[in-house]
């Protein structure tokens, strides 16, 4: 238990700090404003490490991207297994949210006019066709421009083609690589200095949001929690369990279950994806899956895979559409929620705060709303956290199962395999 209150210990008193900023909200009402300062505060210290944080979190990650055995049809398997078991997870979160209303306001125009930031749109920007506005979107024409949260993927595709170029440069790029490394360290320890804030800053924020806009806000966060870990529970048993049948038969669905459990356990207690590998990739190890594809998919899986991180992101997108009265009439609407629900999610990486706020200043960036809404996401990702990050875990689990079967066939799951590997774990005790 003890452990348990120290692995949440973060979790719990960012919860806390939510409810009390929710009374005083509801108590005090507007003069709850005078609160907003300190919230401003907060987001703006997040705001001024995102730039560094996503260029030195991609760049490295791919730079030290090794190559195992048979990579290509390992690392293609990969990539097909966790495109379709995405696309699975966003249409489920898309499901979940499109006919509920996660938060009813009457005053929606007042809270997007309070979170805008004063911009500029001239009528050439509105005049600009699709081809162009991508353009605009992916690439800048200077430098300098990357150096603003105003070009997130702009500064998403330089950082892949930068860590792609020193991966192909080798031992060459050592040095530049541990300066890399040297300084995303830095930057996770800023980000660790200024969640030392976040109990205040987020309780203020939601205090002051309150205040302003009643507590129709609070019960939307009470509501998106309760529907998402429904969805969760759901997905969790039903979803991978057809995937497992998918990957073994009815033997596959057998021994996923038989040993799930640690993983699962491990996600929930220390709500960390990063965290969860060791016990992750045996656990992957016992169900039969081949060791190449276990320490292949699992650490992939982490920074590249995460169906509860999905559903979430649909989550917030959805509750920031009811918050803005934003329109899905029309099936390209649909589809772009839909699109930007999964490339939030693409690139996050397993640093717990880090990767979180890159999602969602992408969902910010790609959906067109203010930046000043990204604490009301941070809030979402707090309260879905311990669920998101079992389906996380989890998920990656399964999907080595089903990398198996596309790389070796139906002979990779064998009861002599599995007994094996049975026989192997018996040494090893799995603390949670």
């Amino acid at each position: 238990m003890k452990k348990f209150i120290s692995n949440y210990k973060s979790t719990i008193i960012l919860l806390v700090a939510i409810i009390v900023g929710a009374i005083v909200g509801i108590v005090f009402q507007e003069k709850a404003t005078v609160l907003s300062p300190l919230g401003d505060l907060f987001l703006n210290l997040l705001l001024v490490v995102i730039v560094p944080l996503i260029f030195l979190t991609i760049t490295t990650s791919i730079a030290k991207m090794k190559q195992p055995k048979r990579i290509g049809k390992i690392i293609l398997s990969i990539i097909g297994v966790f495109v379709f078991t995405s696309i699975i997870a966003v249409l489920i979160g898309f499901a979940s949210t499109y006919f509920i209303k996660l938060v009813d306001t009457e005053d929606g125009e007042k809270i997007k006019a309070s979170l805008e930031e004063t911009t500029e749109e001239t009528s050439e920007e509105k005049e600009m066709t699709i081809a162009e506005r991508t353009v605009n979107l992916i690439t800048v024409n200077d430098f300098s421009k990357l150096l603003t949260k105003d070009n997130i993927i702009a500064l998403l595709i330089i950082s892949i083609i930068t860590g792609i170029a020193i991966n192909m440069s080798g031992d060459k790029a050592k040095p530049f690589v541990n300066v890399l490394e040297a300084a995303n360290e830095v930057i996770n320890n800023i980000i660790k200095i200024i969640m030392y804030y976040a109990p205040i800053g987020l309780g203020c924020y939601f205090a002051s949001l309150i205040g302003s806009f009643g507590a129709s806000i609070a019960v939307g966060y009470l509501k998106t929690f309760i529907i998402y870990t429904v969805v969760s529970i759901l997905f969790y048993f039903i979803v991978y369990t057809i995937y497992a049948l998918i990957a073994g038969g009815k033997k596959g669905v057998t021994t996923f279950w038989r040993n799930a459990i640690p993983s699962t356990l491990t996600a929930l207690a220390t709500c960390s994806s990063a965290a969860s590998i060791p016990v992750n990739v045996e656990c992957t190890k016992k169900m039969g899956v081949p060791e190449d594809i276990a320490e292949t998919t699992i650490p992939m899986g982490t920074s590249f895979h995460k169906d509860g991180s999905i559903i979430g992101s649909v989550f917030k997108i959805m509750f920031l559409v009811c918050l803005f009265g934003t329109s899905l009439a029309t099936p390209g609407e649909v589809f772009g929620v839909l699109g930007v629900a999964l490339l939030a999610n693409l690139l996050v990486t397993a640093v717990p705060i880090g990767g979180g706020t890159i999602s969602e200043m992408l969902i910010i960036s790609m959906m067109g709303y203010p930046v000043a809404a990204l604490p009301i996401l941070t809030i979402i990702a707090t309260i879905i956290d311990p669920p998101a990050t079992m389906l996380n875990v989890v998920g990656d689990t399964v999907s080595s199962m089903m990398v198996a079967r596309v790389v070796d066939g139906k002979e990779w799951l064998k009861d002599k395999n599995i007994e094996d590997k049975t026989k192997e774990d018996k040494k090893i005790e799995v603390t949670v």
